[in-house]
């Protein structure tokens, strides 16, 4: 990686080695080695972030074709449920919002 210093600005060429490292995701990479990151951790980690890139992409194609940004939610109903049983507590009286 190569940074040109012009005038003798070393603070501007500080600055702009930072953010190469940064689009290039050296941080990134330095923080996950601080520690030992076990194999199960890892597949765990890289499978919550495909899941998360999943989501996005579905959001933005939801947005492209002006869809509803998500389908109607599981947990709500389940949630919804709950909140009909008597040893739960209303509030007052309160319509159901499912």
């Amino acid at each position: 990686m190569q940074i040109i210093v012009r005038d003798n600005n070393v603070d501007q060429a500080l600055r702009a080695l930072k953010k190469k490292l940064q689009r290039e995701g050296v941080y990134r990479e330095m923080k996950l080695r601080r520690h030992y990151e076990k194999p199960s951790e890892k597949r765990a980690r890289e499978r919550a972030a495909a899941i998360r890139r999943a989501r996005k992409l579905e959001r933005k194609r939801r947005r492209a074709r002006r869809l509803p940004l998500s389908p109607p939610s599981v947990y709500g109903a389940i949630t919804c449920r709950l909140a009909k049983l008597p040893s739960a507590p209303s509030i007052a009286g309160a319509p159901c919002a499912c």
